[in-house]
């Protein structure tokens, strides 16, 4: 019974795994369907988004049912607990990788970046890629030092969120209002997919160091101390 109830703890932290992975390739395709107005790879990021949170689902039942048969205490209830918000977190983060993907349906076929944004949504795409792939390797390893590397990319993304509001704020922008509200709310879809994973991070802080979640700050770590 005990290699059973460990078995269900491993596969909550594999498939929280498998949803980073998911949503990471949305998120890609959803950039790369902006960049290229690619309708088709557009679709495909909206009809996958079923499978996200099919498996949100499948790791939320699976915590609730650790949680009534085995009464976990200490870190395995901190894993319990944790990896319902965490599936939450990455289900959001799925839904904004559709977000992106809907952006681009809704203006096809004219593009929804004026070309002087593209480098920077770009840039974006890439960090979410970065963000996602470390924030699936803390789940896995349980590494915390990769934690703060997490927080920096967020300020990046940040950093880039920002730019972006200067540029459709400023005097050289001519593409009108309806554009800049569409930049803006992209913007703002990669600035909170980047969010999540800083949250899913600091919840794995919160499991290996068992300081509570509200005090964890990536910017100083000091759980080893």
């Amino acid at each position: 019974m005990r290699e059973v109830y460990q078995s269900e703890l491993e596969l909550i932290s594999q498939e929280l795994a498998q949803m980073c992975t998911k949503v990471g390739r949305a998120m890609s395709m959803a950039t790369r369907s902006m960049m290229d107005v690619d309708l088709q790879l557009a679709e495909a990021v909206i009809a996958g988004d079923e499978e996200v949170d099919a498996l949100a689902h499948e790791i939320d039942d699976r915590c609730f049912n650790v949680a009534a048969q085995q009464q976990p205490v200490a870190t395995d209830l901190r894993i319990v607990m944790s990896g319902m918000r965490m599936s939450s977190s990455l289900e959001r983060m799925g839904d904004l990788a559709k977000h992106v993907a809907k952006q681009t349906r809704l203006r096809y076929p004219k593009t929804v970046l004026p070309p002087e944004v593209q480098p920077i949504f770009a840039e974006m795409g890439t960090l979410a890629e970065v963000i996602v792939t470390k924030t699936a390797s803390v789940i896995v390893t349980r590494d915390l030092d990769l934690a703060p590397d997490v927080k920096r990319h967020d300020r990046e993304m940040n950093r880039l969120h920002r730019d972006l509001f200067n540029i459709v704020l400023g005097p050289s922008w001519d593409h009108g209002v309806e554009s800049a509200i569409d930049i803006t709310l992209l913007s703002r879809f990669y600035e909170r997919f980047a969010d999540h994973a800083v949250t899913i991070v600091r919840r794995v802080v919160h499991i290996v160091s068992g300081e509570p979640y509200a005090t964890i700050s990536l910017e100083f770590p000091d759980w080893d101390a």
